[in-house]
């Protein structure tokens, strides 16, 4: 008992303020009193099970103020619907650097939309740290200086995929569902890496639009490619439907899902629990509905967060627990500027983060970055979907940044 006192005593020491110091000339998006922090999510549209990360940001940043914020200064956070549509993404990015002037963007959500919006932020040398994609091109530090990755590189992870159904199912044949952009297609580049010229032979990769109904149909024509493992890259709406697609067709390969897709509140329980059994996934962060994070001083600290700030959001929804380490990642950069908020210290700072402790992630991954590894978090462990729980099996596992 003792011993988790003093962890969740260590923790918040972590993100309390640091002590005021001489006030500089204010810059983009910062006063004496005030630093401004934007960000879009989808509120709305195809991805709307993404919104629990727009809220979670909201809710660890209203925590932070009544912290103290950092120097003297509160964040003001904006965050703007994008409905998960690229032509609306840069639209809200351009309000946010031209009209609200922010000093930086924080935890953007979606491959397509930070694409969207990827030249222009680094034309304007606006920092957007930590973004919400895993695709390999926001990782990138020698063509996209400006922008900098959160979460494991989707191709990073795909990787790891790959090695898992090679070492579970040798010699197997291997149908890929993914979303038709960037996102998905990191992964099939992840099982190229792996495969090599052996590629073509194994693999079946079947594609899918966003604003498809269902991927029914995909599911049908991958069953009769007779394929023996399934990777699902695919975002919560079709993640859940593929799983009752192949339950319902009595079809049961080794199916494996993209991280992006574990939230037990958004994809399992939609699907239905029980439909999901043997599913094998990997997660950098701690799952709130499992339960030997019970008394885990950081799952303690998000969730009285949560109750405070975003009373009735549903707790077993990972996405929460998503966006709240997004935040938790971005104060250490907070803390790092000292007095210096323009955005060149804000990037100088996102890029030199070293073994920083983010409460909400698995004990052994850490966050490190510099000038030249823009890749924020590069571990993960994996897991499988026991019927009630996630259970985490193996080791810490690393892939192969590109």
């Amino acid at each position: 008992m003792r011993r988790r006192h003093v962890l969740k005593a260590a923790i918040a020491a972590a993100y309390v303020p640091a002590a005021p110091s001489i006030v500089r000339a204010a810059t983009n998006g910062v006063t004496d009193t005030e630093i401004r922090i934007g960000s879009t999510a989808a509120y709305s549209g195809p991805a709307s099970a993404y919104g629990a990360i727009g809220r979670a940001h909201t809710a660890t940043w209203q925590w932070f103020n009544d912290q103290g914020g950092v120097n003297g200064r509160k964040v003001k956070f904006l965050s703007y619907d994008d409905a998960y549509t690229p032509s609306k993404s840069i639209e809200q990015v351009r309000r946010l650097v031209e009209e609200d002037e922010v000093a930086c963007l924080c935890n953007t959500l979606g491959t397509a939309a930070n694409s969207s919006f990827l030249k222009y932020v680094n034309q304007k040398k606006v920092p957007d740290l930590f973004v919400g994609s895993g695709a390999d091109k926001f990782q990138d530090p020698k063509t996209w200086p400006w922008t900098i990755g959160w979460q494991p590189s989707y191709r990073v992870e795909a990787q790891i995929f790959a090695k898992y159904a090679l070492k579970e199912k040798p010699g197997a044949k291997i149908g890929i569902l993914y979303q038709n952009d960037d996102f998905g297609k990191d992964y099939l580049a992840g099982f190229r890496d792996v495969l090599k010229d052996r590629y073509d032979q194994m693999v079946t990769a079947v594609s899918y639009e966003v604003t498809d109904a269902t991927v029914d149909s995909q599911a049908i024509t991958l069953q009769q490619a007779k394929v023996d493992v399934l990777l699902s890259a695919a975002t919560p709406k079709f993640a859940a439907q593929i799983i009752r697609k192949l339950y319902d067709m009595a079809w049961k390969p080794l199916h494996m899902l993209t991280n992006v897709s574990s939230s037990v509140g958004a994809v399992i329980e939609p699907a239905g629990p029980e439909k999901a059994i043997g599913l094998v996934c990997n997660t950098y962060y701690k799952d709130p509905s499992d339960p030997r994070w019970k008394d885990d001083a950081g799952i303690k600290l998000w969730r009285e967060i949560m109750l405070k700030y975003l009373p009735g959001a549903d707790l077993n929804d990972a996405f929460y627990v998503y966006g709240a380490g997004a935040v938790l990642t971005m104060i250490p950069v907070l803390k790092q500027c000292g007095n210096d908020f323009s955005r060149e210290n804000l990037m100088k700072q996102a890029t030199n983060l070293k073994n920083v402790e983010v409460p909400t992630l698995l004990p052994g991954i850490r966050v490190n970055t510099s000038p030249t590894n823009y890749h924020t978090i590069g571990q993960v462990q994996m897991m499988r979907w026991s019927g009630k729980s996630w259970d985490l099996f193996g080791d810490v596992l690393s892939g192969e940044p590109t």
